[in-house]
């Protein structure tokens, strides 16, 4: 049984070392000051192909964006 790899990005910014990653689930913060706009949120998940991403801790972030940006990356939105 193969094991599966969720990635929490937490409190932080799109780090480089994620791109280096198998990640099958990403759950991406977007909201300042603490964590990525979706514009950023969006390019990290570019860097890692995740196979589903599923945004949290939004506020009031526009989503639009953050899917718009995952768009044609392969990876599934989930919201």
């Amino acid at each position: 049984m193969a094991a599966t790899r969720i990635y929490l990005s937490g409190d932080t910014e799109g780090i480089p070392r994620c791109a280096a990653q198998d990640i099958d689930v990403a759950l991406s913060a977007l909201n300042l000051a603490y964590t990525m706009t979706p514009e950023e949120a969006a390019d990290a998940v570019k860097a890692f192909h995740p196979k589903v991403v599923i945004p949290y801790h939004y506020g009031k972030s526009d989503l639009s964006a953050f899917q718009k940006g995952v768009m044609g990356t392969g990876s599934k939105y989930a919201c």
